[in-house]
Parts: C-alpha cells; structure tokens; sequence
C-alpha cells in the first residue's frame, strides 16, 4: 500500500492546477466580490501556496481573461449540445441555438456580470469569439444549403448574438422571473425575420 502510493505524483499537472486557481478565483469573485478577493485567499481555495499563483497569473486581476474563455466553451459546448438533440432542420437548429443561448445565459447571468462587466469591454471582445464564430459557421451552412439568403454570415452572426444579449437584458431588468420559452420564442422570431425565413 505505501509502495503504491509513493508512486503518486506529488503535484498535479500545470493546466489543472491552473484550472483549480481559476475555479477557485470564480467562486469567491461570485460570493464577495473581485474587489474584497485577495490572492491568497485564491490559494487558500485552490489548496496551493501563495507564491503558485504568480507561476499563473500576474493578478488576480488576470484571471478574468481565461475565465471569460472558459465561460465561452461552456456556452458553446451547451449550443453544439442543443443542436446535435434537435431535429435535421435549419429552422429546427436556429430555434435550439435561440433557446440555448437564452438558458444558458439566465443560467449564469451573474457569473457573466461578473466576468465581463468588471473589465471595460473592448470592441474586439464584443465580435470577436467562438460563439458568434460558430453561428457564423452555421449561417454560412444554412446560405449554402438554400435555408435563407444573407450576404455576409459572420456580419449576420455579431448581429444576432448581441442582439440576443440585449433582448434577454431588456427583459432580465423588466422581471428577474423571465419566462425562458417565451423569450426564446421571441428571438427565433427575430432571428427568423432577420433571416427571411418564415
């Protein structure tokens, strides 16, 4: 028994160590705020020593970056996971891109607060990710494949997407109780016009 755990490694791999200063700087940036976190209690959380933490990080700051790349694979892992479940239509995918876009944004509307209104925003952050990216991709398929007719996908892409944001936050200040399919239905509408499809 001691043999075998003697042949443990003693520390984990850098990206999961990295990944565990993260998920524990999400945490307390969620409970008590960016400003009243310190870096040693990032450390505290992650169970290492507060000198690891500039291995990764020059700030705490710093960790806003990644988390915010991380938020996104996790949206678009959840859209790619609402489409695979939909049925083999282009009205079919738009209206599960649309419904999981809402849900997983009421989901983690805090976290997203968080992560992105505690930094000014630049205008390459606001067009620029593998969301807007991926329905880009699916857009330009959809013109391809005679589903609709739009000029410029990627354009067409940004649109919809910041569009989406500011329709959810629209409703989101009006009532905290948002009735997701409601919603959801609303922007396939407005995708759906955007589009020319009926």
């Amino acid at each position: 028994m001691a043999a075998t755990a003697s042949h443990r490694p003693r520390t984990k791999p850098p990206e999961e160590r990295r990944d565990d200063l993260m998920s524990a700087a999400q945490d307390l940036f969620l409970a008590q705020g960016i400003a009243a976190t310190t870096v040693e209690q990032i450390t505290s959380a992650a169970g290492v020593a507060k000198g690891t933490f500039y291995l990764y990080f020059p700030t705490k700051e710093d960790v806003l970056v990644p988390l915010g790349d991380r938020y996104a694979e996790q949206h678009l892992a959840a859209i790619k996971q609402a489409l695979a479940k939909a049925p083999d239509d282009w009205k079919e995918w738009l209206s599960a891109w649309a419904k999981a876009c809402v849900g997983f944004y009421l989901d983690s509307i805090r976290l997203h607060d968080v992560l992105f209104f505690a930094r000014p925003p630049t205008r390459q952050g606001l067009v620029d990710n593998i969301v807007i990216d991926h329905l880009g991709e699916l857009l330009r398929a959809g013109t391809e494949a005679g589903a609709w007719t739009i000029d410029d996908p990627h354009a067409t892409a940004v649109f919809l997407f910041s569009g989406l944001h500011g329709v959810v936050d629209d409703a989101y200040m009006k009532d905290q109780r948002v009735n997701r399919a409601r919603l959801a239905a609303r922007i396939e509408r407005l995708c759906s016009s955007t589009l020319g499809i009926a």
